[in-house]
């Protein structure tokens, strides 16, 4: 079974080395920089220069738009799944189990929008998927509504310090024939 692993910062490289992943997706701030684990190759590494913000107009943050979210679900389509698919943000909290959620769905479109939000938050108590990236992925993957409803009925996650990674699953194909 093909698994999504979220991870904070600044624990990318021992996540991606422990699960093997050999991509992955950061959505960090336009001028944060890092070291990209050596483990993920520079083709296989889709960097987001995105605030975390739930609208535009906010000084010189920027807001998740449209292109970013149809990059997110461009590469997880090309994601071969050989491999789990690792995505982060600076504390692994909002904008990376927002992505988490669309990858999901855009490599499985045939799952139910609130099973995965449950398994989301099984896997993470502490998950507050961004809002407006939800909005977005919602919109653009044709799904009337019904992502927005799932993340808005799990709630807020409990308040996190930044260092829980998890792995999400994505749903058994068994399951959603």
């Amino acid at each position: 079974m093909s698994v999504i692993v979220v991870s904070p910062l600044s624990r990318i490289a021992e996540i991606a080395v422990r699960h093997k992943a050999r991509e992955m997706i950061t959505l960090m701030a336009e001028k944060q920089d890092f070291h990209r684990p050596a483990v993920i190759s520079a083709d296989r590494h889709l960097k987001l220069g995105v605030n975390d913000i739930t609208f535009a107009g906010t000084g010189d943050l920027i807001a998740p738009q449209e292109r970013h979210v149809q990059q997110v679900i461009d590469f997880a389509r090309a994601w071969d799944q050989s491999a789990p698919l690792l995505i982060h943000c600076w504390m692994g909290v909002s904008r990376s189990p927002a992505a988490a959620l669309i990858a999901s769905l855009a490599v499985a479109p045939e799952d139910d929008d609130e099973a995965l939000a449950l398994r989301l938050r099984a896997a993470s108590p502490f998950a507050t998927p961004n809002s407006r990236l939800v909005e977005i992925g919602d919109s653009l993957l044709g799904r009337g509504g019904r992502l927005k409803a799932a993340v808005k009925a799990i709630g807020r996650g409990a308040d996190a310090d930044g260092d829980a990674p998890f792995v999400l699953p994505l749903p058994d194909p068994a399951q959603t024939r």
